[in-house]
């Protein structure tokens, strides 16, 4: 594994994690485990392991989709989609994109259980320029979503 980088004030930040699934493909009883193992991931390649505001405002789901309603290459396909919404300073370099898509996909392998090859997982981010970061009834700008990250860190 790639050594995480050392990380300034600018590169900290939250997100949610969204990871789309044919059903059947992952277990339900992996689905905690395997949201657990991407966030990790994302953390701490990001040096954020442990932050005190991150830890209780990283939220995401697991979404089933019936067999009849996942496509690839314009056919029904078994297919798992592992998708961030994250602020616009989020994988700040492509060695950290790279690391984050091979682990991610390896991990989704790994919760598929056989049920799944590498080609059929996709793993995007979204990235919100200066989005709205709703946390506790409050709206965070991203320099404010840095502040609060900072002072608890």
């Amino acid at each position: 594994m790639i050594a995480a980088p050392t990380i300034y004030l600018k590169d900290i930040y939250k997100m949610p994690v969204q990871i789309i699934a044919t059903e059947g493909v992952i277990a339900r009883h992996r689905t905690a485990e395997l949201h657990c193992e991407i966030v990790e991931l994302f953390l701490s390649l990001h040096g954020l392991s442990g932050n005190r505001f991150m830890q209780p405002n990283v939220i995401g789901e697991v979404v089933f989709v019936d067999p009849d309603l996942s496509f690839a290459n314009k056919a029904s396909a078994k297919i798992v989609v592992v998708e961030l919404r994250v602020p616009s300073f989020a994988f700040p370099d492509q060695q950290i994109k790279n690391e984050f898509v091979a682990q991610a996909t390896r991990l989704v392998i790994a919760a598929a259980e056989g049920r799944l090859a590498a080609e059929q997982v996709w793993v995007n981010a979204v990235f919100a320029v200066d989005g709205l970061w709703g946390i506790g009834g409050k709206a965070y700008s991203n320099d404010q979503l840095l502040e609060e990250i900072s002072a608890a860190g």
